[in-house]
């Protein structure tokens, strides 16, 4: 049984932040499939052993390389809007997308936690769980101010939202601001 978690006291940082870059990157440029531990050791300037010491495979190495892109900006601001709070998360993640390999890199996960049942739970508690929890507070607080209705579904809102970010990233089909902001319209004239 892998574990994907791997042991942070026994790293040296600027080699874990470089294994890091150099998992996005060339998977951004390659894909996930086309990208080993070899690969990224050498981009990275370290020894394979070194990447094998810390994580137990190329999933777990991607997935530390996408929670830790991602998790600058899933963090949800607080201006008393919450469409326009939701909007600006969004659009902190069509940047991470367009201008790096993230969505590259969150499709190769999801394609290899397919066949392996660990790296998808491992994705599941480490970036999709945390991000639902954090939503659904963000939304409660929305619900107690006014923001939203207080029988919106809330849930349901969650689901439109990220699961249109989440069907057009997975196919890689074009995620604009004009469609954040139809979609964003289109779920929040309904719950207001």
């Amino acid at each position: 049984m892998p574990d994907h978690a791997p042991d942070p006291l026994r790293r040296n940082e600027r080699s874990r932040q470089a294994i890091l870059d150099a998992s996005i990157a060339l998977i951004g440029e390659l894909g996930y499939d086309k990208v080993s531990i070899e690969a990224i050791a050498r981009r990275a300037g370290v020894g394979k052993q070194t990447i094998y010491r810390w994580w137990s495979s190329k999933g777990a190495v991607v997935l530390e390389a996408a929670t830790h892109s991602l998790d600058p900006v899933v963090s949800f601001p607080d201006t008393g809007d919450f469409a326009a709070d939701l909007r600006t998360q969004l659009r902190g993640i069509l940047k991470l997308i367009a201008n790096t390999g993230f969505g590259s890199a969150y499709r190769g996960l999801i394609a290899a936690g397919q066949s392996d049942p660990e790296l998808l739970s491992a994705l599941f508690d480490q970036i999709i769980e945390p991000n639902v929890q954090a939503f659904g507070r963000r939304a409660a607080l929305a619900q107690e101010r006014g923001e939203l209705r207080d029988d919106a579904d809330v849930q349901a809102l969650r689901d439109v939202v990220y699961g249109f970010v989440e069907y057009r990233l997975i196919h890689a089909m074009p995620i604009k601001p004009r469609h954040i902001d139809a979609l964003l319209k289109i779920a929040f004239d309904g719950v207001r």
